[in-house]
């Protein structure tokens, strides 16, 4: 755990104690050196006085010598033990002074170290509170800008969804209404061709009926009379078995469109002896190609007539290579 901080005033309060404690302690010492300095033998004159005795010199001469020697030696010592003494006293002064230097040195030195310290920490302290605060700032910052961020995606995917929603309903409407379409075309397209297979099949009916009783009544025309009809009238079997072409081929005729009535084709037909039909070309075109092209299919259709097995020779001979012209109206049967 990290100790609470002292103030300045506190960590300048022991050395201030110590630095007087130490000058209340040196200005003892040298107090007690004063007193307790001992007495100092006499000093020895510095000039030393030869006195020559003379023999022509008095008694009275020489103790007046003696005596101004002896003060004058009295007055050497008491001179130089004061001088001992104020030297002793500058010494004791400058070492004082000294020591107190030193220690005030020391003094500033510490408190110059303290401010040092003390300015460290309070910017060290103000650069972490700057940056805290920058961080704190840039961390505010990006949640607003996080925010700011969720909201328009948020607002985006809301738009996104209700326009893709509006467009499903759309398609789904869309679909709907092409499915009813569809439907109603379908319906009526079937209800068309239903139609049509109904016209067309009573159409083929009849034209069968029809077929059906032509050919019962040409086949029914008893031997008698055929034979009759032969004897006579030669052209007569040939035109019983032109009609029987025409039937046949009407069986197998597909109208195209450009036929229309009054129209007429002349077919140049092959034929060999048991019925079956070699070849057809158009010996004079109808003007219509469709339609002529339509009447040859009608008779290359019929394959082979067995009804002209019945036939001798003689009888067979027109038919081996004849001419017959065909209208709509022959091919509508």
């Amino acid at each position: 755990m990290q100790q609470p901080e002292r103030s300045r005033s506190e960590s300048y309060y022991w050395p201030t104690i110590l630095a007087v404690g130490l000058h209340v302690i040196l200005f003892g010492a040298l107090f007690v050196s004063f007193a307790m300095t001992p007495e100092l033998p006499p000093s020895k004159p510095f000039v030393q006085a030869t006195l020559y005795q003379l023999k022509s010199q008095s008694q009275a001469t020489t103790q007046t010598n003696q005596k101004i020697a002896g003060e004058a030696q009295k007055t050497s010592a008491k001179q130089y033990e004061a001088e001992q003494m104020e030297q002793r006293k500058v010494e004791q002064e400058k070492q004082v002074a000294a020591k107190v230097a030193e220690q005030k040195k020391a003094d500033e030195a510490r408190k110059a170290e303290v401010a040092k310290a003390d300015a460290e920490k309070k910017a060290s302290e103000a650069k972490k509170a700057e940056e805290a605060k920058k961080a704190e700032q840039q961390k505010q910052a990006d949640i607003a800008k996080k925010k700011a961020a969720d909201e328009e995606a948020k607002k985006k995917a809301a738009e996104e969804a209700k326009k893709k929603a509006a467009a499903e309903e759309a398609k789904k409407k869309a679909a709907e209404e092409a499915k009813k379409k569809a439907a109603a075309e379908a319906a009526k397209k079937k209800a068309a061709e239903d139609a049509k297979k109904k016209a067309a099949e009573a159409a083929r009916k009849a034209s069968e009926d029809k077929k059906a009783q032509a050919l019962a009544e040409l086949l029914s025309e008893d031997t008698q009379r055929q034979q009759a009809m032969a004897d006579t009238q030669g052209d007569q079997t040939s035109g019983n078995f032109d009609d029987l072409i025409r039937i046949r081929a009407a069986e197998g005729w597909s109208r195209p469109p450009s036929a229309r009535n009054n129209m007429s084709v002349s077919l140049r037909v092959n034929m060999l002896p048991d019925g079956t039909i070699t070849a057809v070309t158009v010996s004079r075109s109808s003007g219509d190609a469709p339609f002529d092209n339509s009447a040859v299919a009608a008779v290359k259709n019929i394959g082979r007539l067995t009804e002209m097995q019945g036939l001798t020779a003689q009888e067979f001979q027109p038919y081996r290579s004849f001419t017959m012209t065909f209208t709509p109206e022959d091919l509508a049967l």
